[in-house]
């Protein structure tokens, strides 16, 4: 019998008795566990929510957009219905605590999408692997989660496309439990289409070129920029996740603690972990502590891209730095203990802070249908606005410096010494009384 779920944003959902055994398994109940914006909750108090409700609604949405399509007449295989929802409630299983910051922020461990490894780790434990056998649809799904089918690749595009259901469902959740007022139009769902077996936006009807929806789909990604601009890649949440990764790190050179260690954590549980391990390494526990009491590291060197008036280093050099800094750890770490020894503080108590230069709207590859046989990304359909948003995503790109706030009378020789090692000037200035503010 059907079981009907209440949710802060959708309200009631309906899941099948297959689709309830799925979410009763550990490897799903685990996820009630890691939030889902990571240590966001440092900047956002309620920003608690977490991937086991996104991963409840993904799967509501996946639905949705599935009648949507079958409404307009698409042609899906019941199996291929049944195993699309299974793949959006188990699409984050493999998410370790704070995963987006350990893998993609701080590059300590291979992105949880990209290792097949770990992903049968989860589906081959006994109870997920048993529910996942009675769905009938098991081998599909697996495919569907694993990469890129070959046969019907909209099933997968449904789930984590670029306009998704987990998409849609993580922009509206966020913005609500973070109290941004960002949202976009239900009539979206309505404009979705299959073309050659591929999840496409329909921005034409009758011969006519509809602007509405063209207008919708700007505004989601809009909606896109401004939580990643605000929340995802705000700068007190990049320095709480820089120092949880520093603490990781320290732990996993003393052999600590393990990545399959991770697989069955929680946030907390992590957390209380690395505390009980890392008694003997005061640095980490350094971090732990102040993390436990929200004294964040203060940025004492910080470089951006041009912008809106204001310096910046320029694309070559971005590059320079981040091969250096972002896809090589020994470097990264080799900076931090010079910067350490020359300010004379611990090891811990300075981080640097350097993501990929590649940060891409990826939305704005979202298949548009813009005539019956024609099909395109909506970043070459010349729109000025969607080429603003991608230009200026790319230009939230921030390399920093932080350091523990108890040696502020260090700040300034801190970003003297960071020019001389990045050859780039600082865009922190040191004000009174120890405040920072950006040089614009």
């Amino acid at each position: 019998m059907p079981k009907i779920i209440r949710d802060a944003l959708h309200g009631d959902m309906q899941f099948s008795d297959a689709e309830m055994r799925l979410i009763d398994t550990p490897p799903l109940q685990r996820l009630r566990g890691i939030k889902q914006l990571g240590t966001s909750n440092l900047v956002y108090p309620a920003a608690v929510h977490t991937r086991f409700e996104h991963s409840l609604g993904t799967c509501w949405l996946a639905r949705r957009l599935l009648d949507e399509l079958l409404q307009r007449g698409a042609e899906i295989p019941a199996g291929e219905r049944v195993a699309v929802a299974a793949a959006a409630l188990l699409h984050d299983i493999t998410h370790i605590p704070f995963g987006h910051t350990f893998e993609d922020e701080r590059r300590i461990f291979d992105r949880h999408d990209e290792d097949p490894e770990r992903l049968d780790h989860f589906l081959h434990q006994p109870e997920l692997q048993a529910a996942l056998q009675a769905t009938g649809v098991a081998e599909r799904v697996r495919e569907l989660l694993g990469g890129d089918p070959l046969e019907r690749p909209y099933a997968r595009e449904l789930v984590s496309g670029t306009v998704c259901a987990d998409l849609l469902d993580y922009l509206r959740r966020d913005a609500f439990f973070t109290g941004l007022a960002q949202a976009y139009d239900d009539r979206l769902f309505r404009s979705f289409d299959l073309v050659d077996g591929h999840l496409t936006v329909d921005l034409e009807k009758n011969g006519l070129f509809r602007h509405d929806i063209l207008s919708e789909l700007v505004h989601l990604l809009r909606v896109r920029y401004n939580l990643t601009e605000r929340v995802y890649y705000h700068h007190a949440k990049a320095v709480a996740g820089a120092m949880i990764s520093k603490a990781l790190e320290l732990a996993l050179a003393a052999s600590k603690i393990s990545l399959p260690e991770l697989y069955h954590l929680t946030d907390d549980s992590l957390l209380y972990l690395l505390r009980e391990r890392c008694r003997t390494l005061p640095d980490a526990m350094m971090l732990l502590d102040d993390l436990a009491s929200r004294r964040l590291y203060k940025r004492v060197y910080l470089l951006t891209l041009p912008g809106y008036g204001r310096v910046g280093i320029g694309a070559e050099q971005q590059e320079r730095l981040a091969a250096a800094y972002h896809y090589n750890r020994e470097l990264r770490a080799a900076a931090e203990e010079r910067l350490a020894t020359a300010l004379k503080v611990p090891s811990g108590a300075v981080i640097l802070y350097c993501p990929s230069p590649h940060m891409q709207l990826k939305e704005a590859a979202v298949p548009v249908r813009v005539e019956p046989h024609r099909v395109l990304p909506l970043s070459e359909l010349g729109n000025p606005e969607v080429a603003s948003l991608a230009a200026k995503y790319r230009g939230l790109w921030r390399l920093f410096v932080c350091l523990r706030r108890d040696y502020g009378d260090r700040f300034g020789r801190a970003g003297e010494l960071a020019e001389e090692i990045f050859e780039a000037a600082n865009m922190v200035r040191l004000q009174d009384r120890g405040q920072l503010t950006l040089e614009f």
